[in-house]
């Protein structure tokens, strides 16, 4: 008898966990992603600054499934899907299935503005790790050749858009970078010169964070030489730098942009109600509404805990694989899935050495503290033994020695 397949779009950390948690369930499981390697996204900003090697905090999907003896992985780009037929569309034709579980995760959102969309560069997948790396690198190299005071401010001038976790990290490790590592290798800098400029629409920054973490957070940004300028809103980015929804602009080459996220193209091409960020709406099951074959988890799914949306977090992606996948075991033993629940287990944020923020339920830790907590939980869930290593050794080296290993600007090539 054939058994049923279960197929998974996205190698993410929701779909990962869901291939891994069937892993006795008496089914085949097939895993599609556009990349081949599975991305730790927590330490992407530190790709970004220099600190980690890409190979540190990604490693291939075959490699990670290769206990798993029902799994196996295809590498494609998904079109859509025929809801109907069963169907996952892909650049290599469609693939059916029994059971589809959504997990292709975010991407950003610049709320159909052209110019943020052209104009800066993100920070949601490896190439654009890399990409900021080559940026800021590129122009300190470029600002050796320039002699305007002005047009040298004006490459040295770093704009993070967006005050979450994603970008207080991203402004924290660039200032560190400029300010503890770059000094050094380029002497004849003035740097009065370099800014970082953190960006953010609303009065505070971590607006998921109670208020005595914001207040540590934005404290510690400050004393880290970043200006911070809150209640300003990004009204376009030109060649020349950033304008401001008050007209104020600031010249830079380089924005990041941070501040918006929402569900990746295939839940638009799913053809299925969506809800806030272009999430899919899903039944209180995971199950997507009037086909329940087809489930969505993490990012991609517009799950409930009876407020508002769950938070696009790794626990939520997480949680969400595990349950998908009893479920699924569930149903082939006749028996019907319990309503989703989710066990919220904190949210933290560092700022760079020395300094984070971490929130626990009733307990709040900032400053050394934090980033103590903030170092052991990330370190423990890098992918691997080896990068956990590795990543180690590179974090050492950086505390010790205030060095930074791969500030290498490399661009491939056709």
């Amino acid at each position: 008898m054939k058994r049923p397949r279960v197929v998974i779009a996205g190698a993410g950390f929701g779909g990962l966990t869901c291939a891994r948690a069937l892993r006795y369930v008496p089914v085949d499981v097939l895993l599609i992603d556009r990349n081949n390697y599975h991305l730790f996204t927590p330490l992407l900003y530190q790709v970004a600054s220099a600190l980690l090697d890409p190979g540190e905090i990604a490693r291939p999907v075959r490699q990670l499934i290769r206990p798993l003896r029902n799994a196996d992985f295809r590498q494609a780009f998904i079109t859509g899907l025929n809801l109907d037929a069963r169907q996952l569309l892909t650049d290599h034709g469609p693939i059916g299935y029994d059971y589809l579980v959504l997990a292709s995760g975010a991407q950003s959102d610049y709320f159909g503005n052209e110019s943020l969309a052209e104009r800066t560069l993100g920070l949601k997948d490896l190439d654009e790790g890399l990409a900021v790396r080559n940026q800021i690198l590129s122009q300190f190299e470029a600002s050796r050749w320039v002699d305007e005071a002005e047009e040298r401010r004006a490459l040295l001038t770093f704009v993070v858009v967006g005050g979450g976790p994603t970008g207080v990290e991203m402004a924290g490790a660039a200032s560190e970078l400029i300010r503890l590592v770059l000094r050094k290798d380029y002497r004849d800098l003035d740097i009065n010169e370099a800014r970082v400029v953190l960006i953010e629409a609303a009065p505070y920054v971590l607006g998921a964070f109670v208020p005595s973490l914001r207040q540590a957070a934005l404290r510690s940004l400050q004393r880290k030489g970043i200006e911070v300028m809150l209640g300003a809103k990004v009204e376009a980015v030109a060649a020349s730098g950033v304008k401001l929804a008050g007209g104020q602009e600031i010249n830079t080459r380089t924005v990041i942009w941070t501040a918006g996220v929402k569900a990746s193209a295939l839940a638009q091409a799913a053809g299925v109600p969506l809800a806030r960020q272009s999430r899919i709406k899903v039944e209180p099951s995971l199950q997507v509404r009037e086909h329940p074959e087809v489930f969505a988890i993490g990012d991609v799914a517009g799950a409930s805990d009876g407020g508002g949306s769950l938070p696009m977090l790794i626990p939520v992606a997480m949680q969400e694989g595990r349950y998908v996948a009893k479920s699924i075991r569930d149903t082939l033993a006749d028996r019907a899935p319990r309503p989703f629940r989710y066990k919220d287990p904190g949210i933290m944020a560092t700022i760079g050495r020395n300094s984070a923020v971490a929130q626990l339920g009733r307990v709040h830790l900032s400053g050394f503290p934090g980033w103590v907590f903030w170092l052991v939980v990330h370190l423990v869930n890098v992918i691997s033994f080896r990068s956990r290593l590795i990543v180690l050794v590179n974090w050492a080296w950086e505390y010790i020695f205030y060095d930074r290993p791969i500030r290498l600007i490399v661009r491939a090539g056709p």
